[in-house]
């Protein structure tokens, strides 16, 4: 596994973001009909909030992004890029991993959508999310809590305003 680091995301990283959206998501998009290159870019740029938002950075340099989003009743798992070079290195795990550990800590469930017919689908599932919803392009998925398997160890360091 490639070494990986999470950094908060500031408002300069917005286009780097943009762009790794555009790219990743297209292969699903153009196979569901969906693909506008303005749109997939603009959706993001309308919807980015940095202070839930973290750059993933390989070897010092952006390599993904990934937000988790406060909700009345849960965390909402959202704009999960990694640079198609660097997938199946096991830095989508890892990162999927931590995240998760954050919210279990606090108790919370997580929620997220996934295309429909996305290779994304069997990741989410191998860590517990299960589908709630469907429609023709998107699949809902919430995962619970588990319950935290080692006592008395402490909480890792907390996210800004994400997981609290």
């Amino acid at each position: 596994m490639a070494d990986w680091d999470l950094r908060p995301a500031s408002l300069r990283d917005v286009e780097a973001v943009v762009e790794l959206r555009a790219v990743v998501m297209r292969a699903d998009l153009e196979r569901l009909g969906r693909y506008d290159p303005h749109r997939v870019r603009q959706r993001l740029r309308d919807g980015f909030d940095p202070a839930h938002t973290w750059v993933i950075e390989v070897a010092g340099a952006f390599a993904g992004s990934v937000a988790l989003r406060p909700a009345e009743d849960c965390r909402w798992f959202e704009h999960f890029y990694l640079a198609p070079r660097l997938q199946g290195r096991g830095i989508g795990s890892g990162v999927l991993s931590e995240l998760l550990e954050r919210c279990d800590r606090l108790g919370v469930p997580v929620r997220l959508n996934v295309l429909q017919g996305s290779p994304a689908r069997r990741l989410y599932e191998r860590y517990g999310f299960t589908a709630e919803a469907e429609d023709p392009v998107d699949v809902f998925m919430m995962r619970q809590p588990l319950p935290v398997s080692e006592p008395g160890r402490q909480a890792p360091e907390r996210l800004p305003d994400t997981v609290a």
